[in-house]
């Protein structure tokens, strides 16, 4: 499916596994909790027990990693019938910390793209999560200074984005967003007739990902690496 380009005015990017390294370290800490729990349940286990905790929390903390940390916390009280140590506890807390501490990885050919495009576009940057810990990320990675506009969104589905088009003035046809998780940066855009490009990270969040049935006869593109897209735009 051929798409055009050419009217394109403002180019949108998530930011966690699209700018930079995210998904990877909740994978590391699920298994540093798996580990901490093992007197209690199996790794399976408590992975697939965790991840119901999350989806259960979600409208209550949201996205990121205070959230998944309170939801350890809560998991681990519960599987171990309410018996685990205030060690473990602490444990389970500084996972969290290392988390949040934890430096911020460019992915391949991110500064060079948004150098390039921002001669020529407008960027913003559109991702979900925890306020101050995307601001920390943000500011650490030296990215700041490329974006027009910084939006944290508590949730990525199709009136959010309309609602930030609107604010920002932003026509839906000349708008591209940039991601790597089809269920939050490219449905909803192809949906309200944006553009959308899909960059794969290697591992994605059970909760993102989508089946096929959902992506076929949708307008928008899959490419390999991020600098990819500069052909397409320039």
């Amino acid at each position: 499916m051929e798409i055009n380009y050419d009217n394109i005015k403002v180019v949108g990017f998530d930011a966690d596994d699209t700018l930079w390294v995210n998904e990877t370290y909740f994978r590391d800490a699920e298994m540093e909790f798996a580990k901490l729990l093992a007197p209690y349940e199996t790794a399976n286990k408590i992975d697939q027990e965790l991840f119901k905790m999350e989806i259960k929390n979600l409208p209550l903390y949201g996205y990121g990693v205070k959230g998944f940390v309170l939801s350890m916390v809560e998991m681990a009280l519960k599987l171990s019938n309410y018996q685990v140590s205030a060690t473990t506890v602490e444990a389970i807390l500084n996972i969290g910390k290392d988390m949040i501490n934890k430096p911020v990885e460019l992915l391949e050919g991110v500064e060079e793209v948004l150098s390039r495009l921002s001669q020529k576009y407008r960027l913003i940057l559109a991702t979900k999560g925890d306020l101050l810990d995307q601001e920390r990320k943000l500011e650490k990675s030296g990215l700041l200074q490329y974006f027009h506009h910084i939006e944290v969104l508590s949730d990525k589905k199709e009136a959010d984005y309309s609602r930030l088009l609107n604010h920002l003035d932003i026509k839906p046809s000349e708008f591209l967003m940039v991601g790597n998780s089809l269920k939050s940066d490219i449905l909803p855009l192809v949906n309200i007739k944006a553009h959308a490009m899909h960059i794969p990270f290697h591992t994605t969040w059970l909760h993102e990902q989508v089946g096929e049935h959902e992506t076929n006869g949708k307008a928008y593109r899959t490419l390999n690496k991020l600098t990819d897209i500069l052909p397409l735009l320039n």
